[in-house]
This record gives structure tokens, sequence and C-alpha cells, in this order.
């Protein structure tokens, strides 16, 4: 809600807060453009909104502007991000603000693209337009957060996810679902929203993954990587019989050449990786390997080790703990996580998520 202290009403509020919901209704899908919302207003009705085009064309502020059926001269318009001043596969939005004569322009913040970052602040100002930005700002710089990472990184925003038994299990040989329905959905909420997700073929051998989300509403699924040295994930696994209809990864370093014919037989795509001296595979390379492949959102859903080893190396951006009410036995063969000493010095904010009727208890850690 605005106060006597702020500057904007409550209808600017309003109108910047639907601009945001339709920027987050194609987060994940606007490859290595940001995802932006746009709403055009006259006289306190909304005369047309837009968003960013799958795969980043059109912008949002042409599509608005070109799904209008109404004049739009001195109108506002409510944008999440700076509108763009330069030309590329289409005319700055810029240019189409001033044609189409739009008086006011509300942005948040700054795109962090030197092409653009606060120039197109001067050529509005300097054409008689209206301008005013931080609508929002705390709201808007969370949900770029991840842009902000490609951009400045050059590597995909990653997030973490483990679920684990009211004990610190996250494994017992009799039961390996640990976590309730609830749970699950948002677990397949996150692979809807992640672009890519990794885990290790040890988690591919002994779950036998589909790394799918299966939530019949969202139909997309994230492209599959796995981390295997030696190629020695199982042959008939879901991952590499379903590799020709679904885009996989496999990043190897020492494997004997019929074990490369085989994969890429299947359709996978082989990546060689970097060893650190341990033996491992360097993080690090592989994130900017993967960048460069198209990846700007990961989603890690490793066991303890790779989880650990994301964690030593602080390149969690943010990490989900899925914590179950039910506790797992000692019994059988079982793996305890045993990282926890790592996350103060990964991240600085720890959220409790609410799910109504889930009994498990579910934080969100952040940097």
């Amino acid at each position: 809600m605005s106060s006597k202290k702020d500057k904007y009403s409550k209808k600017d509020h309003l109108y910047m807060r639907l601009a945001l919901d339709l920027a987050k209704s194609r987060h994940g899908f606007t490859g290595n453009n940001p995802s932006v919302g746009c709403v055009i207003v006259k006289k306190d009705k909304i005369l047309s909104i837009g968003r960013t085009g799958i795969l980043g064309r059109p912008h949002a502020e042409y599509n608005a502007i070109n799904f209008a059926n109404h004049d739009l001269k001195d109108s506002i318009m409510y944008v999440t991000l700076e509108p763009c001043n330069h030309y590329g596969k289409t005319p700055p939005c810029t240019n189409l603000i001033i044609k189409k004569g739009i008086k006011k322009v509300f942005y948040s913040i700054n795109d962090i693209d030197k092409k653009v970052k606060g120039k197109s602040f001067k050529i509005l100002k300097s054409n008689n337009i209206i301008v005013k930005t931080g609508l929002l700002k705390n709201d808007l710089n969370t949900f770029y957060e991840p842009y902000l990472v490609n951009r400045k990184k050059k590597a995909p925003y990653v997030t973490g996810k483990i679920a684990l038994s009211k004990n610190n299990l996250i494994y017992n040989e009799i039961k390996k679902r640990i976590t309730d329905i609830y749970s699950d959905k948002l677990t397949h909420y996150l692979r809807y929203s992640n672009d890519s997700i990794l885990i290790s073929y040890k988690t591919l051998n002994i779950d036998n993954p589909k790394l799918n989300c299966r939530i019949k509403e969202l139909n997309r699924s994230p492209r599959r990587v796995i981390l295997d040295n030696n190629l020695d994930s199982k042959k008939n696994s879901f991952i590499i019989k379903s590799a020709k209809k679904n885009d996989t990864i496999f990043f190897y370093n020492k494997a004997n050449k019929e074990k490369i014919n085989f994969f890429k037989k299947k359709g996978i795509k082989l990546i060689k990786g970097k060893i650190n001296k341990n033996y491992q595979f360097d993080l690090k390379s592989i994130l900017r390997i993967l960048y460069k492949n198209g990846c700007r959102n990961l989603l890690v859903e490793g066991g303890n080790e790779l989880t650990k080893s994301f964690l030593h190396r602080k390149l969690f951006n943010q990490f989900y703990s899925f914590k179950s009410n039910k506790k797992l036995s000692k019994s059988v063969e079982f793996k305890e996580f045993n990282s926890f000493n790592l996350f103060s010095k990964n991240f600085k904010r720890k959220s409790k998520i609410n799910i109504k009727f889930g009994k498990d208890i579910i934080y969100l850690y952040k940097k």
C-alpha cells in the first residue's frame, strides 16, 4: 500500500503490480533477454498489456503497443524494466513510445545492459515525456536477480534443493520418497521455472528419476544435465532411454570409445568437463559452459555430495530445504545430510514458505 510519503498512488502500484505479474508469467521462457511486463493506461482504463515474447522477442512494450486498439496519445505506460533504446532485431522501444505520443512512462529499475542503462531515461525526457523510476523497486530487484546474475557473471542463476526426513536423512533403502504431495508440487514447479536441471550419475543410478515437470497445466520440463566422469550411468535408465525426445547433456572426462559411441547414439550431447586435483568436476567451469549453451536458470537436485560441493564453492544463489515431519529408519542403508554448517557461510537470509495443507517445513535460503 502507498503511504503519505509515497510519491506513487495506489493505482500506480496496482498497474505496476500487474506489469510484474505479466513478467513473472514468462519467467524462464525469454532466452537471453529478461522477462518484462507492460501495462498502458489512459484515464484510469487499461488500454493494453504486453509481455516479452517467447525466446525474448518481441519486447513487452512493442507487444503492448501493437495489441492496443485505441489511440495511445497522452496515455501512461507502466513497464517493469527500462525500455530499450538501441537497434537489434527490432527497433528501439523508446522510438515506439515517442511515436505513439505516450506522455508518461513509469519503469521500476534500470537495465544492467550497458547499451541501455540510464540512456532511455534521457531519451524519453528529451522528447518531453515524463519519466518516473523506482516504483516497486524492491520487488523488481528480487524478480530480476537471476537476470542480473546472468549478465554480471556470465553464468546461470543456481537454485539448490534437497529433501530431508525429520532426522535429517536424505535416503534410506526402504523408503525413497520423503516429502508430502504439496512439497512435490513445489518441486515440479521449480522444474518448470528452471530451463535446466542438474544431478550426478549416482542420483541417476539410485533413483532412476524422470526430472520432468508433472503438473498437467505446466507443459514444460527442463533440459537434463548429468555429471558422470566415466559415463557409468545405467544404460536402461529413463534419462538415457528418453534422451532423443528430451534435451540431455552429460559431462564426462574419462570414458572409453564404446561408452562414448553408445551415449551419442542415444541422442545425448557429450561435453568433456574439467577435473580438479581431487578428481571432481570443476563446477565453475561447468556453469560457464552451461551458460554458453543457453542455460540461464539451473536447478540442482543433488544428493549429499553434490550439494556439499556446490556449497563449498558458494555457487548457489538460493536454496530450498524440504523437511518432512516423518523420521526415516537408520536400521538399513541410509544417507544423512551433513552440510548445514555451510549454510551460514553461503546465505544471509532465511525465510519459511507456508504451504496451506502440507505438513512439511520448507525454508528458502538466499544470499
